[in-house]
């Protein structure tokens, strides 16, 4: 019967480094980009979900201000609106998956 060997590995585990792993890269684009070339490029590849993520804001805030003014029917539309404005956000975002995944076909 043979024995096991060592049970730690001889190369110490550093959990602040990703593992190496040969032939691989962790990253798909060759430099990395910051979050304002990041922003630009995905709202230049679908340019209607910043719109309705901003209507959804805007929404959301003024039917809290007519809330807290007391204007409650007005608030209610709002929020109504708000939901409305979500919806068109997370269609907006399925359809850019879905055009997205089109393009990336042979």
């Amino acid at each position: 019967m043979a024995t096991p060997g060592p049970a730690t590995p001889e190369i110490p585990f550093k959990p602040s480094q990703p593992p190496v792993v040969e032939g691989f890269s962790p990253s798909v684009y060759r430099n990395p980009e910051g979050f304002k070339e990041k922003f630009l490029r995905k709202t230049r590849e679908n340019p209607v979900v910043p719109i309705g993520c901003l209507g959804t804001a805007a929404a959301l805030t003024y039917g809290l201000y007519c809330f807290h003014r007391g204007q409650s029917q007005r608030s209610q539309l709002m929020m109504r609106i708000r939901i409305a404005s979500q919806g068109f956000t997370i269609a907006a975002i399925l359809v850019g998956i879905a055009v997205s995944a089109m393009k990336s076909r042979p």
